[in-house]
């Protein structure tokens, strides 16, 4: 039985040192100076998951426990092996991960959520005047306390990105999915995107070379860059995300109009010139309802409409799987993904 929160004790927790010599904010899930609270939240939201969908258990139980020890150890053994999941790296490496310079906790938007910054990956040896093409990462949904930018699997892609020579920029947004948050979600990313451009001398950022890389939840932001008003947009990454929200639990939360405009699928029916070249990753044991249905749905129809796409399943690989899947199959896919980037954004094979 949960624990009445008029006898619950309240907890202070002390501030920890960023690696840069600040005073780093305390964030949920992330910073272990809340290690203690984090079971007791993640808990009472446990509580829930009778009414929720296993997109929502899989976020949910993710996104509060990922990283804390302390939490994780208070969970049910099966939502302790789920937890753990989002703080794991990405399984490919490669050399110079390590040296990337990595400016953190960037105010990117006017948004009073304390939460909602931008981290900036770059490549430590860049000339002053040098630029590079730039990857935007979408992350799926999440509340901001969870800061999702620090996850595991964010910050290696970020790292891994600047090593193949190009700058990675990973954000936390208000996407709360399924909760009606996608107009707030996409008024983030698009200051995320103005914001990178506005400051891409200072970031060593080619502000016409643009790709938008979307993850689960995430997907429908990528429908941003299809309306052919943003053409420093070259190129789309969708790595087991939605491409068609109209059957998710997005349509029982979201205004009719919204869901649609919010589908990727919507913008096949109408000029599919306008949709840049895309790159789109399956994971064939995918087990988020409608995922695999809408990912190959868009497909079937974006073939016919003749756009531009690439297509890589893994047989085997399930949701989330290139930081869960350990095989050769995870890392051929995000070495494709990395050289359809390199193709569109035009930039050389830096050493």
């Amino acid at each position: 039985m949960e624990q009445s929160s008029r006898h619950r004790p309240r907890i202070k927790f002390p501030k920890m040192p960023c690696q840069f010599g600040c005073r780093e904010r305390v964030r949920f899930g992330i910073s272990r100076s809340r290690e203690s609270l984090a079971p007791v939240r993640i808990m009472r939201e446990i509580g829930l998951m009778r009414r929720m969908s296993l997109l929502q258990i899989i976020l949910t139980v993710f996104a509060a426990a990922g990283g804390t020890a302390a939490a994780q150890n208070n969970l049910p053994p099966d939502v302790q092996a789920m937890a753990k999941k989002v703080m794991m790296p990405l399984v490919l490496k490669v050399p110079g991960m390590d040296k990337v310079k990595v400016i953190q906790n960037l105010k990117y938007t006017k948004s009073d959520d304390p939460n909602v910054l931008m981290d900036i990956y770059i490549s430590p040896d860049l000339a002053e005047s040098a630029k590079r093409p730039v990857v935007i990462f979408l992350h799926g949904g999440a509340k901001t306390d969870y800061t999702p930018k620090d996850w595991g699997i964010y910050t290696t892609w970020g790292r891994l990105i600047a090593a193949s020579g190009f700058v990675g920029v990973t954000f936390t947004h208000r996407l709360e999915y399924p909760n009606p948050s996608l107009e707030k979600a996409a008024a983030d990313v698009r200051d995320a995107i103005n914001y990178v451009r506005s400051n891409a001398d200072k970031y060593h950022v080619d502000k016409d070379r643009i790709c938008l890389s979307a993850y689960s939840a995430g997907g429908p932001l990528l429908t941003l860059a299809l309306h052919g008003d943003m053409p420093f947009v070259r190129c789309l990454v969708g790595f087991y995300s939605f491409m068609d929200i109209q059957q998710s639990d997005y349509a029982k939360r979201e205004k009719p109009e919204t869901v649609k405009s919010f589908s990727p699928i919507t913008y096949l029916e109408t000029d599919a010139s306008k949709i840049p070249p895309m790159f789109l990753a399956r994971a064939g044991h995918d087990e988020v309802p409608t995922m695999l249905d809408s990912i190959d749905r868009f497909v079937g129809k974006a073939l016919s409409a003749n756009v531009a796409l690439t297509l890589m399943n893994h047989p085997q690989g399930v949701h989330g799987f290139d930081n869960q899947n350990d095989d050769e199959r995870s890392r051929e896919i995000i070495r494709a993904a990395i050289e359809f980037i390199r193709t569109h954004l035009g930039n050389e094979n830096p050493k």
